[in-house]
């Protein structure tokens, strides 16, 4: 699909292009953003032939190279971030988008569809939105848009991620096998959201590399006015910040998985001492079983009136007193 927003009387509006038809100049039509989303073979040669530049194939957008994704080609500037679509569903996904800048219009290539897209789209064509003069400000806008938008998630991660640390150390579940039920959820949430953060830095680590890269492009030239530099420090100094707090919660993450690993083993460690203090508790009472069990001609309590509640005395006081013992410790 090819969406073209055009700069008609300080207004952006979009239109649909026919790529069947006669192709306009992109002069003509004002165009400042070519949108394509899951693009045509007629959609890719109608952009190319408005721009006199080459589109980027799905596969070179998958390449990581650093000179695959940012260069300059044909007067225009090529940068490809790793976007995050799906962010609200339980399986989100990593999409790589490219923006190209060639004069005074900005071409996006991509094949999912994020919320800030959506969003700035319908910002620029309402009455008194963002200013969207060039493809260069609508660059920076969108980015702003994603980059508030991860700003979000990482809000919500971090309240899952305080949610889970109350789960783990302010439990008040009391039944072992219970517990240790809730700390295994516990840790295939921690998991969930410890993939969340991993796919939001490695999508910042690509958007700091395209504003470095476009702002080391514009100091080479006179084309970026006062209103842009400032657009990109504060654009720069917002993924910084992000990237920090990611790098918090990723901490906070690792933290909360080694302490629910640890809960877990210290309940296992209680139960199992249990059984061992069982087995030391009444090992002497079968001592003395055992012994008043021998099968021996002589045995001077085997006729006395007394020897069964003696037995049976000896045997409830050698449980008694290795529990005593370990109470006075503090081993139970």
């Amino acid at each position: 699909m090819l969406s073209i927003y055009t700069q008609e009387n300080d207004r952006i509006l979009s239109s649909a292009i026919n790529t069947e038809g006669e192709v306009l100049p992109a002069c003509q039509l004002g165009a400042v953003w070519y949108d394509l989303y899951n693009p045509t073979r007629n959609e890719d040669n109608y952009v190319e032939q408005c721009l006199s530049l080459s589109i980027p194939t799905r596969a070179e957008m998958d390449e990581i190279e650093p000179s695959a994704r940012l260069y300059n080609e044909e007067d225009a500037e090529f940068m490809t971030v790793t976007a995050l679509s799906e962010l609200d569903s339980e399986e989100p996904v990593k999409t790589p988008i490219t923006f190209v800048l060639k004069g005074g219009s900005l071409v996006t290539v991509r094949y999912a569809e994020p919320l800030p897209f959506t969003t700035f789209a319908h910002r620029i064509q309402k009455p008194g939105g963002p200013a969207c003069t060039s493809g260069e400000m609508a660059m920076l806008g969108i980015l702003e848009a994603m980059i508030n938008r991860m700003a979000d998630i990482l809000e919500r991660v971090g309240g899952d991620v305080d949610r889970f640390s109350h789960k783990v150390f302010r439990s008040r579940v009391r039944n072992a096998t219970q517990k240790t039920l809730n700390l295994n959820a516990v840790i295939e949430q921690i998991g969930r959201k410890g993939d969340m953060l991993s796919m939001v830095r490695e999508s910042l680590v690509s958007f700091t590399r395209l504003l470095s890269y476009h702002q080391a492009i514009a100091k080479g030239t006179t084309k970026a006015g006062k209103d842009v530099r400032q657009k990109m420090k504060i654009l720069q100094r917002d993924v910084g910040s992000l990237t920090d707090h990611a790098a918090f919660l990723t901490n906070k993450i690792n933290f909360l998985l080694d302490a629910t690993l640890g809960l877990i083993n210290l309940e296992q460690n209680q139960i199992i001492k249990i059984f061992s203090v069982a087995a030391v508790v009444f090992l002497p009472p079968t001592l003395v079983a055992s012994i008043y069990g021998m099968n021996f001609d002589y045995m001077p309590e085997l006729k006395w009136v007394l020897g069964y509640p003696w037995a049976f005395a000896l045997m409830v006081l050698s449980a008694i007193l290795p529990y005593l013992y370990f109470k006075r410790r503090g081993w139970l």
